[in-house]
């Protein structure tokens, strides 16, 4: 059916149920999105304080035919967050609903509502002497619910998984604003379909998140960090197998840096500290977290040293403190605010398997050198497959010249990925940016189930309009 307008008259009938301090001025950040690729449109901003003002909202908006967009932190960066095109919708912000609702540590669980900053979750479970180990460069931002709704991964996918793999039960409300109660704290529930996965990474398009029961783990005994300048990615996958060889689980990340990125933070963050005096052409920066009895930084310079033996590693640093450590970290999670300041022709989040890795660089790098005279800068989580694959201008010039090849270069690139049997959207979502891909590579079979399930549950098309599957021409 045709949308219709968040207007005067729609906001009348919210107030007429919700509280006054459920509403929110206009304000620039719920209608932009990081990269500033797509200015959206609010008719009426709301910020629910429980799940219950949440589902009058979703239960007012569905009999309306009002559009919803779920807004968490705003920093994702596939325009999930925004809708550019269409009746003016109601923006649902989750901002109010922050709780901690029940911590239980000898169960290794935590339940929090879908408002709550992923530094702050990060600090209730340190309080409790534990770890919620998903991490992104975003923290101090990104909220559990988009985070959620994206199924977003960071750089401790290698040991723990996704956000999907990290939650034990939901609470949601669904697009007519029934509550799905489904908080449990169960590692085996197998009663019948699974709402929680099919939610988790929906992006907002089947329904809200209220509130997560979150899966925390013990905090390692000890903690280690190394930064190792390798031959090429070839070597760095054998590093890889090298180190989990030998700390098997213990090594939570294994991220790989092209000498391109760390050139483009030292000319736009100077003082971004870097270890090592002649930035090497590829290094992983690894992560390690072992039981009692184990010494980090020991296993870091022996799988240095065996490395080296090896011919895979020629130069590093293992760090010596907590702060060698954070300084590790605070250059690798600045590459991307780095790449913003260039300014990229065309960025790509894709995956692939392991073993494909070494030859979609070298290919990929092959492909764009055809296309034109542009710089690559290919860095990301290489233990889980994921790279972040982004295409920038000759040194001295605009993007802006640039910005009408981007597609082609998308598009060439993604196909490699196709053939190599990778997925264009590793952990930023479809959004609005990739619903195109998702109908170019998306499996037939897979396209029709999602719109028959988008269908079922989302019939009047309210949530989230546009984002992940195409806006049915009316």
């Amino acid at each position: 059916m045709t949308l219709a307008p968040a207007d005067p008259a729609f906001r009348a009938r919210l107030a007429a149920e919700l509280p006054a301090s459920a509403f929110r001025e206009p304000a620039p950040h719920y209608v932009e999105e990081p990269r500033g690729r797509w200015q959206g449109q609010a008719g009426v901003i709301v910020a629910p304080a429980s799940t219950e003002e949440v589902a009058t909202t979703l239960r007012i908006a569905h009999a309306a035919g009002v559009g919803v967009v779920p807004y968490g932190g705003g920093t994702g960066l596939v325009g999930g967050q925004v809708m550019p095109e269409g009746p003016a919708p109601l923006v649902l912000s989750l901002e109010r609903m922050t709780r901690v609702r029940a911590l239980h540590p000898s169960e290794n669980t935590m339940i929090v509502e879908a408002g709550a900053i992923l530094s702050d979750i990060h600090d209730a479970a340190a309080g409790a002497d534990r770890l919620y180990p998903l991490s992104l460069a975003a923290k101090g931002t990104a909220r559990i619910g988009g985070i959620l709704s994206t199924n977003a991964g960071g750089v401790n996918v290698l040991r723990y998984g996704n956000a999907r793999d990290l939650c034990l039960g939901l609470e949601a409300v669904l697009p007519d604003g029934t509550i799905w109660h489904g908080l449990k704290r169960l590692r085996k529930d197998n009663t019948g379909y699974d709402l929680r996965n099919l939610l988790i990474g929906a992006e907002g398009t089947l329904g809200v998140i209220t509130a997560a029961a979150l899966r925390l783990v013990p905090v390692p005994a000890g903690e280690g960090t190394a930064l190792m300048a390798v031959r090429d990615p070839d070597a760095a996958l054998a590093l890889l197998d090298m180190a989990q060889a030998q700390m098997g689980s213990g090594v939570s990340a294994f991220e790989i840096i092209h000498r391109q990125g760390l050139d483009f933070l030292r000319q736009t963050l100077p003082d971004v500290r870097q270890p090592l005096d002649e930035p090497p052409e590829w290094s992983v920066l690894i992560e390690v977290g072992l039981p009692r009895g184990l010494d980090p930084a020991e296993a870091l310079e022996t799988l240095f040293a065996e490395g080296f033996e090896a011919g895979l590693v020629h130069d590093g640093v293992v760090a010596q403190s907590q702060a060698q450590r954070d300084a590790l970290w605070d250059m690798r999670e600045h590459i991307p605010e780095g790449n913003r300041r260039i300014g990229a022709i065309a960025s790509h989040d894709i995956a692939l398997p392991l073993g494909e890795l070494p030859e979609f660089i070298r290919r990929g790098a092959a492909l764009v050198a055809d296309l034109g005279p542009y710089r690559i800068n290919c860095f990301g989580h290489l233990g889980d497959g994921n790279l972040h694959y982004n295409i920038f201008p000759p040194e001295g010039e605009s993007r802006d010249a640039y910005r009408a090849e981007a597609p082609a270069i998308s598009r060439a690139l993604h196909d490699l990925v196709a053939e190599l049997g990778g997925s264009f959207s590793a952990e930023h979502g479809v959004g609005r940016l990739k619903v195109g891909d998702l109908e170019h590579y998306g499996d037939p079979a897979k396209l029709a189930a999602m719109r028959a399930i988008k269908s079922a549950l989302d019939p009047r098309g309210i949530m989230n309009p546009g984002a992940v599957l195409r806006l049915p021409e009316s």
